[in-house]
């Protein structure tokens, strides 16, 4: 039987992938930590290269052998100049330390993670060496821009993210692109069809407790949103959503718990207090993979507020993902991607007020054969399509076909042949849950 020549052989030097990120520390972006313990499940070495985030770790933790090269923060961008500075700074610190990979004889290809879209230079260097350069494409940097910008983006700064944007995929080998909305762009900013892969976000069946969703020990309905809290998600609406269900249901049979921290943390809080629903409203704080999993596994209802904005129109929601691998009944804002995600597992709402979800939810919560109907489509469409079990086999096989090609080979392989199979659910919890997770915004998020 032929030898693969697209798997390391054991008799030769495994490959390495240098796996790159700006934004986050290697162990807090969930996306990535299950993207490197599928490379090491195919064979592949991996290093990481990202903020510092726990000083003591070298290795990630839940990995095999994945080595983190972390560089030091010193800034963190608020505006337009700050975040210039920051971002030269992580561009200088990322090279040095690619650099090093590449004259220890190590990166024999690259995945950059964005954002930013400003490495765009390193891939011409890597790929001038006959390297693969993979572009694992997070967020739409310009719409992320214009949203937080209020609708009244900066002209020459849009143009100028647009133009990052085109550049880090045009210079890429491949892209990872985490939706059909983000292969679309990719698409028409001239990528080739045949070197876009959508991989998804989502947990593995491993992250998830065998239990199964269940009523919360009082007996209480939990009204869950599990997210950042910044300016752009909207989650104010959460709280006057309350105030409106509290009108509508004044039984205490509820309960509103916010999951996650960000910038709108404390005048949350205070709105809560003002709107006379701190008593209905939990803010917990940040969340661990376990804690995530547990809160989940109660909860009733799964909120996403986003609003209708061309950027939530084209992004998925981690959270909708969260809530639907654990059978969660979701009330969203009728978006784009999140019908993609949760399809019939979900209400949906016009505009994101909140009366619409105050009565949405209202209803859910008088309605429990619908709500476990919901729940079914969601863990089907969870085991059947959304899982990382499904993501990893089109993951690795882009691998596999990228170093193949790099060797000059031209024969096809099969993914079946190529891939091995996913663990059981009886295996030992996915790494990526004991992560602090990336609580919840796009697909940059768990």
């Amino acid at each position: 039987m032929t030898a693969d020549p697209s798997r390391p052989s054991r008799r030769a030097r495994p490959r390495h992938v240098t796996i790159l990120i700006a934004n986050l520390p290697a162990e807090r972006d969930r996306r990535v930590i299950r993207e490197c313990l599928t490379l090491e499940e195919n064979g592949y070495e991996v290093t990481v290269i990202a903020p510092r985030g726990n000083p003591d770790l070298r290795v990630l933790p839940g990995s095999r052998n994945t080595r983190l090269k972390p560089y030091p923060v010193y800034l963190n961008g608020s505006g337009v100049l700050t975040f210039a500075a920051e971002f030269v700074w992580s561009f200088l610190c990322v090279a040095v330390r690619l650099l090093g990979e590449v004259l220890h004889g190590r990166a024999h290809a690259v995945q950059v993670c964005n954002p930013p879209d400003v490495y765009w230079p390193l891939a011409l260097f890597i790929r001038a060496l006959g390297r693969p350069w993979v572009f694992d494409h997070h967020d739409l940097s310009p719409e992320v821009y214009a949203t937080r910008s209020d609708g009244a983006p900066n002209p020459l700064v849009f143009r100028a993210l647009t133009a990052m944007e085109w550049l880090t995929l045009r210079t890429a080998s491949a892209v990872v692109a985490t939706n059909e909305s983000f292969r679309e762009n990719a698409l028409r900013r001239g990528v080739p069809p045949e070197s876009v892969t959508v991989v998804r976000n989502g947990p593995s069946a491993r992250e998830i407790a065998p239990a199964g969703p269940a009523a919360a020990p009082d007996g209480t309905h939990r009204i869950v949103y599990l997210g950042v809290l910044g300016k752009q998600d909207n989650v104010a609406a959460v709280v006057y959503a309350a105030q409106e269900l509290a009108r509508r249901r004044p039984a205490q049979d509820w309960r509103v718990v916010v999951a996650g921290d960000g910038e709108t943390l404390d005048e949350l809080k205070e709105l809560a207090v003002a709107r006379g629903v701190a008593d209905r409203v939990e803010f917990t704080g940040w969340l661990g993979g376990d804690e995530v999993d547990a809160l989940l596994q109660t909860a009733t209802v799964g909120v996403q507020p986003d609003l209708p904005t061309r950027m939530n129109h084209l992004s998925t929601m981690a959270k909708s993902v969260e809530y639907v691998s654990r059978g969660v009944p979701v009330v969203a804002v009728d978006l784009v991607e999140t019908r993609r995600t949760a399809g019939d597992a979900a209400v949906y709402v016009e505009t994101g007020s909140p009366a619409e979800f105050a009565v949405a939810i209202d209803m859910l919560l008088d309605d429990p054969e619908r709500r476990a109907a919901m729940g079914k489509v969601a863990l089907d469409r969870f085991a059947t399509e959304l899982s990382w079990e499904h993501q990893s086999v089109r993951y690795a096989a882009m691998w596999h076909r990228l170093f193949r090609g790099s060797r000059g080979r031209g024969q096809r392989q099969s993914v079946a042949d190529a891939i091995p199979n996913p663990r059981r659910s009886s295996a030992p919890r996915h790494a990526a849950a004991d992560a602090e997770p990336v609580l919840s915004g796009p697909e940059s998020t768990p």
